[in-house]
């Protein structure tokens, strides 16, 4: 059987790309056959993540150990196939490509062609440019504090936090009156 995966980023609106690959391969073999179709370094330590409907993150699938406690399942790319995890069409992933920043590609397996067979992944869809694999911190964290204060003066209004800026005794009611401060 085979698996077809659409990538999409949420840092580049015409990026996409689709995969193709055994449900028999491992994890590893789709996050190489990810990083090749954008041109990644595989240097780096990343992730993939089960989720659920609202891409809530569930089940994680590592490339190495990091020593989490032992009640916990860990799930090693290179030792856990594609089809033990995932079973029908629509399941959702997600791949943390840069851990520091989380960046990620979301994934959804589109379809699953029963009677095919593939011995390495392909990507037979490939559209736009890639976002970068690795940002410049400085410019990350530039980003991010442009966008607070976008947020901030875009949307926030400080009586819609605070209420008033008047104070209103008959606001208190009545509740305080038997108080006895002394």
């Amino acid at each position: 059987m085979v698996y077809k995966f659409k990538l999409v980023s949420d840092e580049v609106s015409n990026f996409s790309r689709e995969i193709e690959i055994d449900a028999s391969a491992s994890f590893l073999q789709l996050r190489n056959a990810i990083l090749d179709s954008v041109d990644y370094s595989k240097d780096d330590i990343d992730s993939f993540f089960l989720c659920d409907e609202e891409w809530q993150r569930q089940e994680e699938i590592t490339l190495e150990d990091m020593g989490t406690s032992s009640d916990q399942d860990v799930w090693l790319m290179e030792d856990t196939p594609l089809n033990e995890l995932i079973e029908e069409d629509g399941q959702k992933l997600v791949f943390v490509f840069d851990y520091l920043t989380e960046r990620s590609f979301f994934m959804e397996m589109k379809e699953s062609i029963p009677g095919r067979t593939l011995a390495d992944p392909i990507c037979t869809v490939k559209r736009g440019k890639a976002p970068v694999q690795n940002v410049d911190m400085d410019e990350f964290e530039k980003q991010i504090d442009q966008n607070l204060q976008k947020m901030v003066s875009d949307d926030l209004d400080i009586e819609d936090l605070y209420g008033d800026t008047q104070f209103n005794d008959d606001e208190l009611g009545s509740g305080f009156d038997d108080l006895n401060f002394n």
